[in-house]
């Protein structure tokens, strides 16, 4: 379960830039996780659930994922397509010919604080 890793560096990252804006109560955290990234949305949510509570400013932040869809190109026909759906093989022309153009990014979207 890399899960948690993962949610280790986002509650690291989260802290520091929360001491970089003098902040000390972060209200939620949107990630954006790709279609085919790997993560697992379930344990994500449950490791950060567990984790949250070891850093202060992040002790009672709800996290929110949104997902990115994992599209491929098809280098023969040029044309995109869903990549869980059709794999590797492109469902226009059948070539092999092919990659991915989104769907495995994790990122911190936002970062979302209390109003003063």
């Amino acid at each position: 379960m890399h899960e948690l890793g993962v949610v280790f560096y986002v509650i690291k990252d989260v802290a520091n830039v929360a001491v970089e804006n003098k902040v000390s109560t972060v209200n939620s955290v949107t990630l954006e996780i790709g279609e085919v990234s790997g993560i697992v949305h379930d344990y994500l949510i449950d490791c950060w659930n567990w984790a949250r509570k070891k850093e202060p400013c992040v002790e009672n932040a709800e996290l929110k994922i949104e997902t990115i869809d994992a599209v491929t190109f098809c280098e023969n026909c040029e044309k995109n397509y869903p990549t869980v759906a059709y794999g590797k093989i492109c469902p226009h022309c059948g070539s092999d010919k092919t990659y991915l153009v989104t769907g495995n990014e994790f990122m911190i979207k936002e970062i979302a604080v209390p109003e003063d």
